[in-house]
């Protein structure tokens, strides 16, 4: 029974906090729409939206950092290194495997798309 009073106690501090940080977060948010309604307007900020170049070589290189990390860890489990695991080793491999895949999907679709407008009547 002594248990059962603690758990309770514990429970209901832990709705109290809760509680403390949703008014919290509503204060904060109150306050961020008072800032944008009251506030000076920004004139000289615009979002930068990176190029689809850009993304396309971050994507690549993302790939290419999964493949070369998939193929250290598997040398080092190769030769022995008591730190690596097989199953790192294959989540690794799996991970490299699946993002060069949606890498070729991308590149197929962008293919295809480059040569629906190549075929487009002027």
């Amino acid at each position: 029974m002594v248990e059962r009073a603690d758990i309770n106690s514990v429970l209901s501090e832990i709705r109290n906090m809760r509680s403390q940080m949703m008014q919290n977060q509503r204060v904060e948010q109150d306050n961020n729409i008072r800032g944008r309604i009251d506030g000076p307007e920004r004139v000289d900020k615009s979002p930068e939206t990176p190029s689809f170049g850009d993304m396309l070589s971050r994507a690549v290189g993302n790939v290419n950092e999964l493949q070369q990390t998939s193929g250290d860890l598997r040398t080092a489990y190769d030769m022995g290194d008591p730190n690596v695991d097989i199953t790192r080793v294959m989540i690794a491999a799996q991970k490299a495997s699946v993002s060069f895949e949606a890498l070729t999907q991308v590149r197929n679709r962008v293919v295809q798309a480059y040569e629906d407008i190549m075929n487009m009547p002027v």
